[in-house]
C-alpha cells in the first residue's frame, strides 16, 4: 500500500522536475507554477514514506533511517534543482546557468530513482544492507562533487573542528570492515547510515576550515586536496565492502 503510493507520488515529482526545467525557458508565472507544484508534490511524498517508515516497526531503526535519509535526499535535490532553475531563467541556451541545470535536473532524477530502489528492497531483507549501502555511496559521490566545487561556503570553522571530525571517519571504517567480515545485513545497514554521516560531516568541516581567514592559499589546496583523497579511499573502502 504504501510502496504503491511512493511509486505514484514520485512520478508525479519527476514530471514536476521535467516542468521545473521547461518552465526556465517559459514565462515566470509558469516557472511559479511549477516550483509550486513540485514543493506540494515532495511535501506529499515525505509523508507516504514517513508512513512506511513507520510500519517497518521500532525493532528495525536502521532501516527506517534508510528511507529517512533517501527522502531527505531527493528533497535536497529538489531544492537545488529550483534553485538551478530561478539562476537559469530567461538565459540563452548556451549560457553556463542552463549547464548547472542540466546537472541539477540528473542529480533530482537519480536521487528519485534511488528512493524507489531502496522502498524496493525494504521489501526484501536480502537486499536491504546492498541497497542501503548503494545509495550512500551515491549519497558521498554527490557530496564530493559539492565539496570540489568553486563555491566558498557560508561560514568558516577552525582547524581544530576539521580534527574532529576526522574520528567519525575513523570510528565508521572500523565498522565498515567489521561489517564486510560479519556479512549481516543489519550491521551493513548500520554501516551505510554512520559512513553517510562520517563523510558527510568531515567534508564540510574540511571545506569550512580550508576557508579560515588564517589560512593561505596553499594550505587551502593541500586541505582540499586531502579531503578529496580521504573520502575516495573510503568511497574504496565501501566499494570493497559491497562487493563481499
Amino acid at each position: 500500500c504504501y510502496r504503491e503510493n511512493i511509486l505514484k507520488t514520485a512520478k508525479a515529482l519527476v514530471e514536476d522536475t521535467k516542468l521545473l526545467v521547461s518552465g526556465a525557458a517559459s514565462s515566470q508565472d509558469k516557472l511559479a507554477q511549477a516550483a509550486q507544484s513540485s514543493a506540494n508534490t515532495i511535501t506529499q511524498l515525505a509523508e507516504v514514506v514517513k508512513l512506511g517508515a513507520a510500519s517497518l516497526g521500532s525493532h528495525d531503526p536502521e532501516t527506517q533511517v534508510v528511507l529517512i535519509n533517501a527522502i531527505k535526499d531527493v528533497a535536497k535535490a529538489l531544492s537545488d534543482l529550483i534553485g538551478a532553475t530561478k539562476g537559469a531563467a530567461s538565459k540563452p541556451a548556451d549560457d553556463p546557468s542552463m549547464y548547472q541545470l542540466k546537472g541539477a535536473a540528473k542529480v533530482m532524477v537519480t536521487n528519485v530513482t534511488s528512493l524507489l530502489k531502496t522502498v524496493k528492497a525494504v521489501e526484501d531483507e536480502a537486499t536491504r544492507g546492498t541497497r542501503a549501502l548503494e545509495a550512500t555511496i551515491e549519497y558521498i559521490k554527490q557530496e564530493l562533487t559539492v565539496f570540489q566545487s568553486s563555491e566558498v561556503p557560508e561560514k568558516t570553522s577552525s582547524p581544530e573542528e576539521s580534527i574532529r571530525m576526522t574520528k567519525g571517519i575513523t570510528m565508521a571504517t572500523a565498522k565498515a570492515v567489521a561489517a564486510g567480515n560479519s556479512c549481516r545485513q543489519e550491521d551493513v545497514i548500520a554501516t551505510a547510515n554512520l559512513s553517510r554521516k562520517a563523510v558527510a560531516d568531515m567534508l564540510t568541516a574540511c571545506k569550512q576550515a580550508s576557508y579560515h581567514p588564517d589560512v593561505s592559499v596553499e594550505v587551502r589546496e593541500r586541505a582540499l586536496r586531502f579531503g578529496t583523497e580521504c573520502t575516495l579511499g573510503y568511497l574504496e573502502l565501501l566499494e570493497h565492502v559491497l562487493l563481499v
